[in-house]
């Protein structure tokens, strides 16, 4: 059954409860949305993300990673956990929406697990300096998207992104800062439908 309704529901990890927004569930092409230290899988809702997504055809997925929004704060290892929810899931080379702390979580998975991956939109993502090596052997899509005011994770993060992988490209947008999708909303919302569209040719 194919819906545009959000909808919230709980699995079961590591005998926690963790929490995740979905709608266009029956939809091809899961997209998983994570979020940075100040948000939530609610951000996401909130901006319109999700439902816009599912008009256009898409399975969309938002989670709070634990000890964010409604899930529990527990013990687990972030260079696997993301492999975990997938299975879990049982979603099949999702696009990943990772900014800012949430690469913390996403790079791992890209770098030890690529084949898992169907395509990576770096939101301004902490650990890149970390992964740089691993990185640069990676095929996987990615677009790198920053605030060109991002005081956080500086913009030349990205550009070195799109240095070492040969299927990076970036966007930069103007006068937004570190959460860059919400003083641009509409700008964002375009290049990540264009980017999604771009991985399924």
């Amino acid at each position: 059954m194919m819906t545009n309704t959000v909808t919230s529901h709980y699995l079961t990890i590591h005998q926690q409860q963790l929490h995740y927004l979905e709608t266009g569930e029956g939809y091809s092409t899961p997209l998983l949305f994570l979020h940075g230290a100040s948000f939530s899988a609610q951000t996401w809702s909130e901006l319109g993300t999700l439902t816009w997504l599912a008009q256009q055809g898409y399975h969309t997925i938002a989670l709070d990673l634990p000890g964010f929004g409604q899930s529990a704060e527990f013990s687990h290892q972030r260079n696997s956990f993301l492999l975990e929810i997938l299975v879990l899931l049982q979603l099949t080379k999702p696009i990943i929406i990772s900014p800012s702390m949430s690469g913390q979580y996403s790079l791992p998975l890209v770098v030890n697990h690529p084949e898992q991956v169907g395509g990576l939109v770096a939101v301004a993502p902490v650990g890149i300096p970390t992964f740089e090596v691993q990185l640069a052997n990676i095929s996987v899509p990615v677009l790198a998207i920053w605030g060109s005011n991002d005081h956080i994770v500086p913009v030349t993060q990205a550009e070195r992104l799109c240095q070492i992988m040969p299927n990076a490209r970036q966007v930069i947008l103007p006068n937004a800062g570190h959460a860059c999708y919400l003083r641009a909303k509409d700008d964002f919302h375009h290049h990540l439908l264009e980017f999604i569209r771009s991985c399924q040719v």
